[in-house]
């Protein structure tokens, strides 16, 4: 049973389901061939991403769907029969309902959930960049006019409750100077990232290059928090080395990938920052962890605490995990040892996130606070509503 609350909750990390023409309204019908398209493929609908078959949702029309939380015992570790996710699907699919694609009817949905307010992702919109790495001009012009769509049907900060959370790429500094700029005109408060390397035409390079500096200056400037939420971020590469070549499909498992690749994108992302001194140069930009978990944190910890000790320099002689403490909040998961995090980076940079109505995420979102137990009164209200709210109130 949850624990009742005196207070109405934030959440971190909840998701809409896209409408059909979310990646095509906006986007100027030059770029569509080079960027996203449906198609029709034996009697279902699909996407095509740079001309090529997506398969990083299923169903990408979202209507049937699961129910929130099919998942939960599952990523919780508890699979004692040892189905496969497909399986555990049976009897878990719904028509899509209007709360999932209507701001009006999601604010309804908080009402009666008895909740403040939400941070809203997007659920295809993180398969998109990386199979659009090879096309920075297409990859910015699918998520300028996706976050037209957004804008439109959702808005920024609507009722100042719903916070849609529009879309960010690194590939072209300009480019992304810009896309930054439209959104916050138009009163974003958070922005979306997927933790990754940056795909440049000769290769990659880290988030913390100096050429991406105007990006995070602005950021910080605007007081605009940015989240890496989880995303595809290209590690299945890495995961093909060892297992055949395989694109990455919702909801398909693998085990090499559960055992070896959670944690591996976010944990990088949050080093090369560290490493290659954004937050030195930019001391007042704050980013979040969304959907990663907190697992990593502990490794992450360990591994900076060595590479201090070893090379004081590159860390401008102050312990990197003190600067992370500073600049970094991190939304664990539900299964996820929250004590422990609270113990290693403090109550106020721990973020309250669901994943409602995703099938990974809970069935109830207040159903969260039954994993802070034994945490202080003060924390668990830090953790659920303060902490996340503060993320919506710090643009300029």
């Amino acid at each position: 049973m949850t624990p009742p609350l005196s207070f109405r909750p934030f959440d971190a990390d909840e998701h809409y389901y896209e409408a059909l023409d979310a990646f095509t309204r906006h986007v100027d019908r030059r770029m569509q061939k080079r960027a996203i398209q449906w198609v029709e493929i034996d009697g279902r609908k699909r996407i095509l991403v740079a001309g090529k078959l997506d398969r990083f949702i299923p169903n990408p029309t979202f209507d049937p769907i699961t129910r929130p939380g099919a998942l939960e015992d599952y990523f919780r570790g508890k699979n004692p029969g040892g189905k496969t996710q497909a399986e555990l699907f049976i009897g878990q699919i719904e028509k899509l309902r209007p709360e999932y694609r209507d701001r009006d009817a999601r604010i309804a949905l908080l009402d009666q959930q008895g909740m403040e307010g939400a941070l809203l992702f997007p659920t295809l919109g993180c398969g998109v960049e990386e199979p659009l790495r090879h096309d920075a001009e297409a990859c910015h012009a699918a998520l300028h006019g996706f976050n037209q769509w957004l804008h439109e049907d959702w808005g920024f900060a609507y009722q100042g409750r719903l916070f849609a959370v529009p879309m960010m790429t690194l590939m072209d500094p300009a480019l992304a100077v810009r896309d930054l700029e439209w959104a916050i005109s138009r009163g974003a408060r958070v922005v979306y990232m997927r933790p990754a390397p940056v795909p440049k035409p000769t290769g990659s390079t880290s988030p913390g290059h100096t050429d991406h500096d105007p990006f995070w200056a602005r950021c910080a400037e605007a007081g605009v928090t940015v989240a890496f939420h989880a995303a595809d971020s290209g590690y299945g590469r890495y995961a093909a080395a060892w297992e055949g070549a395989r694109q990455m499909e919702g909801f398909r498992g693998h085990a090499f990938g559960m055992s070896a690749l959670p944690g591996r994108a976010v944990m990088d992302t949050f080093a090369a920052l560290l490493v290659h001194g954004v937050f030195r140069r930019f001391p007042k930009l704050q980013v979040a962890s969304i959907e990663n978990g907190s697992f990593w944190v502990p490794w992450l910890f360990t591994n900076l605490k060595k590479a201090f000790g070893q090379m004081p320099d590159a860390f401008g002689h102050e312990d990197p995990r003190e600067v992370f403490r500073r600049h970094v909040s991190v939304a664990p998961y539900f299964e996820d040892d929250i004590p422990a995090l609270v113990d290693l980076i403090g109550a106020e940079r721990v973020l309250y996130g669901s994943d409602f109505p995703h099938a990974e995420g809970l069935r109830e979102p207040l159903d969260f606070a039954k994993e802070l137990d034994g945490l202080s009164a003060a924390d668990v209200r830090a953790i659920m509503r303060e902490n996340p709210r503060r993320l919506v109130q710090t643009a300029a």
